[in-house]
């Protein structure tokens, strides 16, 4: 009988264990990917760090900083990597200049 009941906790205690590491796995890893990128996904406060990373491997450093915050401000967003993936942040990517250029680097 002490056994019975034994077993019985320890198969309780795995079982809750295993619905804790699933939940976090499930909403933890996998929500947070998805929102990391694309429009609204940066706060305000978030684009200097987040510009600095984008810019950090240019030679034109001081303009990308200046075009990269001031579209991340109005975007929100700052696409992933150093060059490209601008399809990620639709904004940052449709946003010209007046000779029709890209404005966000």
């Amino acid at each position: 009988m002490a056994k019975d009941r034994a077993f019985f906790l320890l198969a309780i205690i795995a079982i809750s264990m295993l619905q804790v590491l699933a939940s976090h796995q499930g909403n933890g890893a996998h929500h947070s990917n998805k929102n990391r990128y694309g429009p609204g996904s940066l706060k305000s406060s978030q684009c200097p760090s987040q510009c600095t990373r984008r810019c950090g491997r240019t030679q034109y450093h001081k303009a990308c900083i200046f075009f990269c915050q001031k579209c991340c401000r109005k975007c929100l967003c700052v696409p992933p990597g150093y060059y490209g993936n601008k399809a990620v942040c639709p904004c940052y990517n449709n946003w010209k200049t007046k000779e029709g250029g890209p404005k966000c680097p």
